[in-house]
This record gives structure tokens, sequence and C-alpha cells, in this order.
């Protein structure tokens, strides 16, 4: 391991391969068979789980680009079995939050930023140059092509599915396929949902339930009320329902006609 220094205070499990010019700083965890490429740098406050994969010149636990941060200690956790691709730089958490969350089995491609105090499910993929402003949040589940940018305070829910090149500046609700500028629901996200497990039928109530909310023009609180109604209560249902109700930047624009 040419020139690879790691802090004697760092912690690390066991069958862990470390490469050329890595730097690891005291008050960091790594867990069991996790791989680190060449001219990787992880910082003070990073937790690290199992089974990663961490590429050439990724950068973890970064200061929060944010001017109110004032060097508080605060923590990136990142779960098990995530692919970090190269050139990523993922940044720790401010006071807000206190940390930043990566879930498990997530792949991360290459040049993509996570800034601070984001929390990030389980299964997603975050494409080449993503851009995440701080405090954004994203479920499990969510595809997000290339070269988006996500602006601070967002939320996308489970299941969704952003297009490349696209500009999130309103919550995207689970389950759909939202794509143009400005961006905009452009249908359910009927592959990935096919390839969970959803059946049929499963497709089809989503499909009437994102009708009534973004293709008959009504109002949101109208179309909510109809749903509540109309419809059988069901898990998806009900997620869709309270995501709408809790957004507090709002909701993507519905068909144009």
């Amino acid at each position: 391991m040419k020139d690879t220094f790691i802090d004697k205070r760092a912690v690390l499990g066991t069958n862990i391969r470390i490469g050329n010019n890595v730097v690891i700083e005291q008050d960091v965890t790594i867990g069991n068979n996790t791989q680190i490429g060449n001219n990787v740098t992880i910082l003070s406050g990073s937790r690290i789980g199992e089974n990663c994969e961490i590429h050439s010149n990724v950068v973890l636990g970064g200061a929060p680009q944010d001017l109110k941060y004032k060097g508080e200690y605060t923590l990136l956790e990142i779960g098990d079995k995530n692919i970090i691709r190269e050139f990523v730089t993922i940044n720790k958490g401010t006071i807000s939050k206190g940390k930043t969350s990566i879930g498990n089995s997530n792949l991360i491609m290459s040049n993509a930023h996570i800034g601070h105090d984001c929390i990030i499910g389980n299964n997603c993929i975050i494409g080449f140059s993503v851009g995440m402003a701080g405090e954004v949040i994203v479920e499990d589940w969510v595809n997000i092509s290339g070269l988006t940018a996500i602006h601070q305070f967002s939320v996308i829910g489970e299941h969704a599915m952003i297009s490349g090149l696209s500009r999130v500046v309103k919550d995207v609700p689970p389950y759909v396929v939202v794509a143009h500028e400005p961006l905009r629901f452009a249908g359910v996200n009927t592959v990935g949902l096919r390839r969970r497990g959803f059946d049929s039928r499963n497709i089809d109530e989503l499909r009437s339930i994102y009708r009534i909310l973004f293709q008959e023009r009504r109002n949101t609180k109208f179309a909510l009320e109809v749903i509540n109604n109309e419809f059988e209560k069901t898990e998806e249902r009900d997620k869709i329902l309270n995501f709408v109700r809790d957004s507090k930047r709002g909701i993507i624009k519905g068909f144009e006609f």
C-alpha cells in the first residue's frame, strides 16, 4: 500500500482491501470485506458498513459545503453492500440532522455528489454526475439518471425514476417516472414496479390514482379527497396520499394539455 496513511485510531474490520495513496483518518469505522481503491480519502466521522466497494478517487465525510457549518461534530453513515464509483463525493451532516445517511445496496455512479444531511434509502441507483444538494431525501428503490440536479430539501418517493438531465425543484411522488423541462409526471414506473413484484392490478390502481391527481385538472386538495374516498385502502394508496399531504415544497407538475 504505497503512501497510504491509516490513523491508528481508525477501526477496521476483517478482510479489508486497501489500495495505494489512501487516507483514512481517526474516528472512522469500516466494516468487514469492504474494498477501497486507490487515492480514496475517508475523513473523520465516517461510518462505512460491510461488503462495500469504494472505487478510486472517492472522498467520504468531507465538511459540509454550507456556510452555516462551524465545525460541529457530525457523521457520515454508509450501510452495507454499497458500490461507490470513481470521484464520488459525499459530505457529512451539519447540526441540522447531525449526519448524512446512505442505506444498503445502493449504486452511486462516478462523479456524483451527495450533500450534507441527505438521507438515501436502500437499493437506489444514483447516476453519473448527479448533483444532490443538502437535506435531500431519497426513498427506497429510486433510480436517478445521469446529470440530474436536485434542489435542497427535495423529497423523491420510493420506486420513482428520474430521467437524465432533469432539474428536480419539487417533490417527486412514489411509483412514477418524471421527465421533461420543467419536470413533470410522465407515467407510472411500470418496468421498475414489475421487476420488484408488483402485479398488474397494483399497477393499474396506481395509474388510476395518478390519473386523478395529475390528468383531470382537479386541484390537489380535491383530488386527494377523491382518491381517499373512491379507492380501497392499500399501502400504495396511503403512501401517495401521505406523501402529497406532507410535501413542503409541493409536488411536480402533471401532463401539459
